[in-house]
């Protein structure tokens, strides 16, 4: 077959993955970036701890993508959360499983890694050119803005991985999206996914508790109860448990129908446990001391119920038990897309084969982001960028041993 030239777009996980498995290949990658430096979204996920996969039952964990797992499926049994650690350890990252089933490197941050990862692939000899954005198509050609002014190139085959909407000023910007739209792609409209979402907190509240975190506690919304905690922002709730929900949250609301994030305060206790305690105080005691002695409720989770249901003080304990167990969190809307962890949206899976080359653009293949699948948090958003690359990668080895 011979050395072939493949053009990565894109020096995110998904570009760097599918450039590994291309140069394992024997074939000459470059890489093209827009920023002066590659995988800054990844290095940004793990400024506080990189969560690189997650350790539950696989056949669950398959499943955690929503209407895009059957087509995912594939790509994650080639590259499982198990080969995630590996391939992490080959690098000299070792990993460990948190409390909550998620995995991290020993050393937490995402630095490390990626120096590894880079040195090897330029070990592999993978040429890595940052500041050049793609601007589109000439003919066959590519074409980049670059710091010496426009450049075009010439690929046996192209791998675009330029991530979704999330974070433009990291370079996950969605620029390319005219330049595929014009070659008759179909592609969703991105949403913001793994996002916090906007409340009507009164000042007073917004000013005392904006930053204060809600621990121990459980939501439900159409994804079911799950237990974790949150954040109130000024302009309403976010964190890991909000994440967990953000996907049918947002679209109910988007679909002009009410959306809720129903709060357990007190998930240890059960309803009639909490009726008997609440009941022992007489109405002399105040509310605060029975919320905190009757439910052991005080800072901004009883802060919060008042907020929530300013009449909570004069309810009977059946009622008031009832409310602490169901506390409604009214949603208005979800947080803008440029602050959202990942999008929705992108090239509808119609538009690619099997093995991720676009149907209307033979040579052309896609990866991560960009394609219309979404997960939560959780290191599933990583794993499945990884697998995808590596998915992609071997699409087009494969595209390029066809006979001519």
């Amino acid at each position: 077959m011979g050395q072939k030239n493949i053009a990565v777009i894109g020096g995110g996980p998904s570009g760097l993955m599918a450039s590994e498995v291309l140069s394992e290949r024997g074939h000459a990658v470059t890489v093209y970036d827009s920023m002066p430096t590659v995988a800054r979204k990844f290095l940004l996920a793990g400024k506080s701890g990189l969560n690189i996969t997650h350790s539950e039952d696989y056949a669950a964990f398959a499943t955690r993508f929503g209407s895009a797992s059957p087509r995912l499926r594939a790509a994650l049994d080639a590259f499982t959360p198990g080969d995630v650690r590996r391939w992490a350890a080959e690098l000299g990252t070792e990993t460990f499983i948190g409390s909550s089933g998620r995995v991290f490197p020993e050393a937490m941050k995402a630095s490390p890694l990626l120096r590894a990862w880079l040195k090897s692939l330029e070990g592999r000899g993978v040429q890595i050119l940052t500041r050049h954005r793609w601007i589109g198509f000439d003919g066959d050609r590519l074409v980049f803005d670059t710091p010496d002014g426009t450049k075009h190139v010439s690929a046996d085959a192209t791998l675009l991985a330029l991530g979704g909407a999330s974070y433009p000023r990291l370079g996950s910007d969605a620029l390319w999206l005219p330049w595929l739209k014009e070659k008759g792609l179909a592609i969703s409209a991105f949403q913001p996914a793994n996002c916090g979402f906007d409340v009507d907190w009164s000042e007073i509240f917004r000013d005392r508790f904006a930053g204060a975190a809600l621990k121990g506690v459980t939501a439900t919304s159409g994804a079911g109860t799950i237990p974790g905690e949150f954040v109130i922002s000024r302009q309403g709730i976010e964190g890991s448990l909000v994440y967990a929900h953000a996907a049918v949250l947002r679209d109910r609301l988007w679909s002009g129908k009410k959306a809720d994030l129903v709060i357990d305060l007190a998930p240890g206790r059960y309803a009639a446990r909490l009726t008997k305690d609440l009941g022992r105080f007489d109405s002399k005691t105040s509310f605060s001391n029975r919320l905190r002695k009757g439910a052991g409720l005080e800072g901004v989770k009883a802060a919060l119920l008042r907020e929530l249901v300013p009449e909570a003080a004069g309810m009977s304990p059946p009622d008031l038990a009832a409310l602490i167990k169901t506390l409604p969190i009214p949603l208005l809307r979800p947080r803008p897309i440029a602050e959202a962890i990942s999008s929705a949206g992108g090239v509808t899976w119609d538009a690619i084969d099997d093995d991720y080359m676009l149907k209307a653009l033979p040579g052309t293949f896609v990866a991560g982001e960009m394609i219309d699948w979404e997960a939560p948090t959780g290191g599933y958003l990583l794993t499945a960028c990884f697998a995808t690359g590596r998915a992609a990668a071997r699409g087009i080895d494969r595209w390029l041993s066809q006979p001519a």
